[in-house]
C-alpha cells in the first residue's frame, strides 16, 4: 500500500485539532491561561524563508482554532519548518532503537543498551544519549525498573506492543522536571479529556495499558496522577504525527503543526527531515486567500468508511468535509461496490456522514446495510493482508477475483494496484529487461488507474502524484521502444509518447526533489533526472 506520512485535521471538521492546542509563551508572568495561549498563537514562527503573512490563526466556537492563508499562496511554498517537541516510537509491534527509531529485532544476538537492556541499533547509534532519543534520564528510569524485561525473542506482539506505547508518554512526563517550559507547551495542546472518559473502551485501555502500568509498575505514582498521564495519552493521539525515513519510523509532536485543519483532499503536504525529524509542510497547490489551510490525518486512499471511523476513534470526531459528503467521493468513486443483484450497477452509501446508514444500487435500488458492508469489506481486506507483499500472482490473482465485485477505483483494488506498480520493474523476476510487453502493459494500466484518482485527491505537488509518475515513465518508455522497432506505431506516435516520458521525469523530479536530502524520495529525483539526461530531456 502506499506510504503513509500522516498521519494523522479539518474545515468543517475542524472542531478536533482545531479547537485546540498552543504552545506557552515562555516569558508570560501575568494574564489567564487563555490569554497566554492566545498571545502564543500571534508569535507562532513561521520559516525564515516565508513571510509570516502567509497563514493567520482563526478561532471558531465550533471548531477552534486553525490556520487562515492571508494572501493567496503557490504551490510548493514552506508555510512551516519547526522541530519536534517530543519524539518516541510508534506504538507498534515492531520493535524499533529508541535512538534513530530504525528497526531492530529481539534475538539474543541484537545490541542493547548496556545499562537499560532495551534493544538498539549498535554502540554508535547517533541518538544515543541525545535529547531526541533514549536519554539518561530514560535509562536509568527503564534500568531502575528493568523496564526491556518482557522484551525477549519469545515476547508476544501485544507485549511488545504495549511496551513500545509507553516510550513517549515517559519521555513526555520527564520532561515535567528535566524541561519544564517544553512539557508547558505540550500540556497546552488539546486532549479530549472529557469525551475520552466518556469512551469506555479507549479509556480502559489507556487506564490499564498506560496509566496503571506506569504508575504502579514503573512506580511513578508519587510523580505523575493518574488524569496527568491520562492527558498526555490524549494528547498524543489528538496532536501527534507519524514521520519516518528510510525504514525508520517514529511519532512525534510539533509547535505549530497541529493547528492544521483535518481535510480529506488536503491542499497542503509534510514532510520530515530524516537527519533532524523537523517537520516540513508546504502548499501542495493553489491556496486562495482566505482559504483554510489543510492537512489529511487519514489516509487520503481510504474509503469514507474507514477515513471517518479512522477519524473518530483517534481523533474523536466525525469528518464531514466536502468528500466524506459525497457519496462519489469527489468523482473518484473510492468506495463503490458492484451491485450482486443486477450485476451492472453500482452500490454507494446514500447519506456518506450517516455513517451506520443504508447503501443502494444506482441502476436497481438493491440495498445493503451497515453491517453488511462492513463485512465484505473486511473480508476482502482479510485476503488482501494476506498476500505477501512480494506476491506478483497473488496481487494479480486478488484483482482479477474482486474486480467483479468492487468498483474499478475502490480503494482495495487500488491498492492492490500500487503494490503492482512498485513490484513491475523493481524485484526478482519481474525487473525491467525480464517484463513481458503484457506485464509492461499491466504496469502502465494499473500506473494511469491510480494516477487518475492521485490527481483528483492529492492532486499537484504531492509525493505520492509525483511516485506514480515516476513508475510510469518505464513501461511507456520500453513499450513504445518495442513497438517503434517492430514498426507497430508511427515516428509521431512514438515521438508523443516521448514528450509525454519527458513530462514525466520532469514533474516527478521536481516534486520529489522537495523532499529532504538523503531521504529515499530524493534519491528517485536524482534517478528522474538522470533518466532525462540520458534522453536528452
Amino acid at each position: 500500500m502506499p506510504n503513509k506520512k500522516n498521519k494523522n485535521k479539518k474545515k468543517n471538521n475542524h472542531h478536533h485539532h482545531n479547537n485546540q492546542h498552543q504552545q506557552k509563551p515562555q516569558h508570560s508572568q501575568n494574564g489567564s491561561h487563555e490569554d497566554e495561549v492566545e498571545e502564543q498563537l500571534k508569535n507562532l514562527k513561521l520559516d525564515d524563508k516565508k513571510p509570516e503573512q502567509a497563514y493567520r490563526v482563526a478561532m471558531s466556537e465550533i471548531y477552534g482554532r486553525y490556520l487562515v492563508a492571508n494572501r493567496d499562496i503557490k504551490p510548493g511554498e514552506v508555510l512551516i519548518r519547526e522541530p519536534a517537541l517530543a519524539i518516541g516510537p510508534c506504538v507498534s509491534a515492531d520493535p524499533v532503537c529508541l535512538g534513530c527509531y530504525m528497526p531492530v529485532s529481539l534475538k539474543i544476538t541484537q545490541y542493547r543498551c548496556p545499562s537499560c537492556h532495551w534493544p538498539m541499533c549498535g554502540p554508535n547509534c547517533r541518538g544515543n544519549n541525545h535529547p531526541k532519543g533514549h536519554t539518561f534520564a530514560e535509562c536509568d528510569l527503564f534500568k531502575k525498573e528493568n523496564a526491556a524485561a518482557p522484551l525477549t525473542p519469545t515476547a508476544s506482539p501485544e507485549q511488545v506492543k504495549n511496551l513500545y506505547e509507553l516510550v513517549l508518554v515517559v519521555r513526555i512526563l520527564l520532561l515535567k522536571k528535566l524541561h519544564p517550559e517544553l512539557y508547558e507547551r505540550i500540556m497546552i495542546m488539546e486532549s479530549h479529556l472529557e469525551m475520552r472518559k466518556k469512551n469506555s473502551e479507549l479509556w480502559s485501555h489507556y487506564e490499564s495499558n498506560v496509566v496503571t502500568y506506569l504508575r504502579e509498575k514503573w512506580h511513578l505514582a508519587e510523580q505523575f496522577s493518574t488524569e496527568e498521564i491520562h492527558t498526555v495519552c490524549g494528547i498524543l493521539d489528538v496532536n501527534c504525527f507519524e514521520i519516518g525515513q528510510n525504514f525508520a519510523k517514529a511519532r512525534t509532536l510539533y509547535p505549530s503543526a497541529f493547528l492544521l485543519a483535518h481535510d480529506c483532499c488536503p491542499n497542503t503536504a509534510h514532510t520530515d527531515d530524516p537527519e533532524t525529524y523537523d517537520i516540513i509542510l508546504r502548499t501542495s497547490r493553489n491556496v486562495r486567500k482566505d482559504e483554510t489551510i489543510t492537512l489529511s490525518y487519514a489516509y487520503t486512499l481510504q474509503g469514507t468508511l474507514k477515513r471517518r471511523e479512522f477519524m473518530q476513534a483517534g481523533k474523536l470526531f466525525w469528518c464531514c468535509c466536502k468528500r466524506c459528503s459525497d457519496p462519489y467521493e469527489l468523482g473518484t468513486d473510492c468506495s463503490a461496490i458492484v451491485c450482486a443483484k443486477c450485476k451492472t450497477g453500482l452500490i454507494r452509501s446514500i447519506n456518506p456522514l450517516e455513517q451506520e446508514g443504508e447503501w443502494k444500487c444506482d441502476k436497481c435500488s438493491f440495498t445493503l446495510t451497515y453491517k453488511e458492508v462492513v463485512k465484505l469489506l473486511d473480508k476482502i481486506n482479510n485476503d488482501l493482508e494476506s498476500i505477501d507483499p512480494h506476491d506478483v500472482p497473488g496481487l494479480e490473482n486478488f484483482i482479477k477475483r474482486y474486480s467483479g465485485s468492487l468498483g474499478p477505483n475502490h480503494y482495495l483494488l487500488l491498492s492492490a494496484k500500487y503494490s503492482l506498480c512498485q513490484l513491475y520493474g523493481k524485484i526478482e523476476g519481474y525487473l525491467l529487461p525480464n517484463l513481458s510487453l503484457e506485464d509492461l502493459k499491466r504496469k502502465q494500466t494499473y500506473c494511469r488507474d491510480f494516477l487518475k484518482v492521485v490527481d483528483i485527491l492529492e492532486p499537484k505537488l504531492t509525493r505520492l502524484r509525483a511516485l506514480i509518475m515516476y513508475e510510469l515513465h518505464a513501461p511507456l518508455l520500453v513499450l513504445a521502444q518495442h513497438l517503434m522497432m517492430q514498426k507497430l506505431i508511427s515516428s509521431r506516435d512514438f515521438q508523443k509518447t516521448i514528450k509525454e516520458v519527458i513530462y514525466l521525469l520532469k514533474e516527478s523530479s521536481m516534486i520529489l526533489k522537495m523532499e529532504p536530502v538523503g531521504s529515499t524520495e530524493y534519491q528517485m529525483a536524482l534517478a528522474a533526472e538522470e533518466a532525462l539526461e540520458k534522453m536528452g530531456g
